[in-house]
């Protein structure tokens, strides 16, 4: 598998619904995107940045959605969808899933930014192709086999100070 360096080009795909939710749930914290892309990136050459986010309506929204971009992050907006019995869903894994396939030939690494044991069998097909791929999540709601599937995990929970705002 391909080993850290430099010129490697990374892209970083973020499930901003997943980081936000966890890091509310166990810490009543927000994350700090700015530290995540820097860490993420590791002084490598990024390609791409992108935040999939949801947008379901709530006053700060906008403004959150313009900091990310001012960030460097690329965002990925999909309404959240409401159904007759009042249930709402919203989620980005085929969409996140198929800019990772689509990224796949024109990077090294690839990392994903979430704790959805969904996206295990995307990790083994980018590896298999010879990408790397590399997870930052909070561990302690990371799927295991996510964890399994990647080349490494960085669990956000150890490192407050740097991950949460």
């Amino acid at each position: 598998m391909t080993e850290i360096h430099s010129d490697q080009r990374v892209a970083m795909l973020v499930d901003a619904q997943n980081l936000y939710h966890t890091a509310q749930s166990l810490h009543s914290r927000n994350i700090d995107y700015s530290s995540l892309l820097e860490k993420g990136v590791q002084d490598r050459k990024l390609t791409r940045a992108i935040a999939y986010v949801i947008r379901a309506d709530s006053p700060e929204e906008e403004s959150f959605f313009d900091a990310l971009v001012d960030i460097g992050f690329e965002t990925k907006i999909k309404d959240i969808k409401t159904f007759a019995d009042g249930s709402k869903k919203a989620d980005w894994d085929v969409g996140m899933s198929l800019d990772a396939v689509t990224l796949a030939n024109h990077i090294d690494t690839l990392v994903l930014c979430t704790g959805d044991g969904d996206f295990s069998r995307l990790c083994s097909h980018l590896r298999h192709e010879g990408v790397r791929v590399e997870v930052m999540a909070f561990e302690s709601s990371t799927a295991d086999e996510l964890i399994e599937a990647a080349d490494s995990f960085l669990d956000l929970g150890e490192r407050h100070e740097t991950f949460l705002l």
